[in-house]
């Protein structure tokens, strides 16, 4: 059977890669893909490593029914270029620093999370990066889930039919 790897990168992997693998995981459970994709994250940076996700970005998910309290900060490892069929970062700064470290054959895997985002989508189609709520208020975690659904809704679509292909 045909699967389809994904991991969701940011600086830290305590805010905003853990958010869009918990919306993610939710998604792909609702499609009842959970055999098919598989998803992680990882952070470029090595602040949080085994951490739980940021206490505001877990309530925030919570309060929308995602649980993102099982899941650990890690950093990227260079396995992870050969693992994964997609890397899926946050923003440009993580989109070099994964280009700095990936090895050429595999730099097509790297893209902006908020590439998937369908056309169809008003309020987030065209942005480009997801903000980084780390230094802010409970709004920027909103604004990440928000941003995180939109895309993540797109990107199953595409899994979806890269496993049908």
């Amino acid at each position: 059977m045909k699967t389809v790897s994904v991991c969701f990168i940011c600086l830290g992997n305590i805010c905003r890669s853990p958010t869009a693998e918990g919306v993610m995981r939710h998604f792909v459970e609702e499609a009842q893909l959970t055999d098919r994709i598989l998803i992680d994250s990882a952070g470029t940076g090595d602040w949080h490593i085994d951490e739980a996700p940021d206490e505001r970005a877990q309530h925030a998910a919570r309060q929308r029914g995602y649980e993102l309290g099982m899941l650990r900060g890690r950093q990227l490892k260079s396995a992870d270029f050969e693992r994964f069929d997609l890397l899926v970062a946050m923003d440009e700064r993580n989109i070099t620093a994964l280009r700095q470290v990936c090895p050429p054959a595999q730099r097509d895997k790297i893209h902006l999370l908020m590439e998937f985002v369908p056309e169809t989508d008003d309020r987030w189609h065209g942005a480009r990066e997801v903000v980084d709520p780390y230094f802010g208020g409970k709004e920027g975690f909103e604004q990440v889930l928000d941003q995180c659904e939109a895309a993540c809704r797109g990107l199953i679509a595409e899994l979806r039919a890269r496993l049908l292909a």
